[in-house]
């Protein structure tokens, strides 16, 4: 087979392991390769530019120096190279040693169990590319409060719509609204640029009744050609500490004639973990005023249950982090499982964010996850955009998706 230039180094603290990678990559064509038992060896080649490889393969438990330190060891030596995790511990250890790498900014391949089947090995480092063509991180540009301020009083703020479907049917059901800032100059700006910026600098109640102004008369629009969808806005921590803000909302939604039962207020489950006097009141008013309430991101906050005992949510989505493929990760099934569970036994309805392509779609609704959300079913798009996807999805679901 053809020999490639890729260096790659085996670290093992099994000989026989190693004859064994090194076997394999040579009859992928692979002949520069290291084999070295000693995780100090392996840290002086990798300390000779001339030698140091583009791809190490690595075991995770050796004497004298165990992966995860030799890792550590990579970061302080700048190493822009890729891993692949060749190990005999459990899943669960090396999905935590690769999540480790990764936060450390090294390039992980993925992970193959001992023994690696030249296949498997085949395939991970297929996807190796040179660090210079590894996509360059864009700076993303922030911006000022007098610049943000100026988009909500200009009307610069649009919002775009992501649909949420009935796993079941493939019925549109609603849509969350998330907010775009068309710049004059800059194109669409995404609200994790000027988000922040808002509430810093007390503008957030201004951004966020302008975000739903224009949702309820998009919402009433719909309704009037026929499309009734529930409606789900995000709303800020920040929103929730003025008395003041639940009667805005009210008012809105009887200004443009939307009935609160179709509107879903969203809530990060993160963001309360504050004190909860203030929101737990304006919450309870909103439900009271039966407006539909969400905990969103559910999971990735530090007391989840609390937050499900003491507001009234009927809503519980379960974030993306927890579903993505979650068909191929039994850690991951097993905490949807259990998110999907406990909400049916507190008889609120269950989203499933994230779904990203047709194995997780199958995943939640052989589950029986009644909603998906994602980019296997669509990207956010603007309100003009919804009717007509909407009209080809549902033609389409019954002779792809059932």
């Amino acid at each position: 087979m053809e020999d490639f230039t890729l260096k790659i180094l085996a670290l093992d603290d099994e000989p026989f392991i190693l004859k064994l990678l090194a076997h394999m990559l040579a009859d992928l064509g692979y002949t520069r390769v290291t084999t070295l038992t000693s995780g100090h060896a392996a840290l002086e080649l990798i300390g000779q530019p001339q030698d140091a490889p583009d791809l190490i393969l690595l075991d995770l438990n050796m004497p004298e120096m165990d992966g995860l330190e030799f890792v550590r060891h990579l970061v302080e030596r700048h190493f822009d190279g890729s891993l692949i995790l060749v190990s005999g511990e459990d899943e669960r250890m090396q999905q935590a040693a690769e999540k480790l790498a990764r936060a450390h900014n090294i390039t992980v391949l993925g992970h193959l169990h001992k023994p690696a089947s030249t296949q498997g090995l085949a395939e991970l480092i297929g996807q190796w590319t040179a660090p210079s063509q590894h996509p360059p991180r864009a700076q993303k540009k922030m911006y000022g409060a007098d610049e943000v301020r100026a988009a909500i009083h200009n009307g610069e703020l649009v919002n775009y719509y992501q649909p949420k479907v009935l796993t079941a049917s493939g019925r549109v059901m609603g849509a969350e609204t998330l907010v775009r800032w068309q710049h004059p100059q800059d194109g669409l700006v995404f609200p994790d640029q000027f988000i922040g910026i808002a509430e810093q600098h007390g503008l957030i109640d201004d951004l966020t009744r302008a975000v739903l102004a224009v949702a309820f008369e998009q919402t009433k629009l719909w309704q009037e050609t026929g499309l009734a969808l529930q409606i789900s806005v995000n709303l800020s921590m920040d929103n929730l500490l003025s008395m003041a803000f639940a009667d805005t909302i009210f008012g809105l939604a009887t200004k443009t004639g939307v009935l609160p039962q179709s509107v879903m207020m969203e809530v990060t489950e993160s963001q309360l973990m504050k004190d909860l006097r203030m929101p737990l009141e304006i919450l309870t008013r909103l439900r009271l005023k039966r407006f539909q309430l969400s905990i969103d991101d559910f999971g990735t906050g530090n007391s989840s249950l609390a937050q499900l005992r003491d507001l009234p949510f009927d809503e519980l989505k379960i974030d993306q982090s927890f579903v993505h493929g979650a068909w191929n990760n039994e850690k991951l099934a097993a905490m949807f499982d259990a998110s999907l569970s406990l909400a049916k036994q507190l008889e609120m309805e269950v989203v499933a964010e994230g779904v990203e392509d047709r194995s997780d779609w199958d995943f939640v609704r052989n589950r029986g996850c009644e909603i998906a959300q994602g980019y296997f079913i669509a990207r956010p798009m603007p309100a003009a955009a919804l009717p007509e996807w909407i009209e080809n999805w549902e033609r389409d679901f019954a002779a792809t998706l059932t």
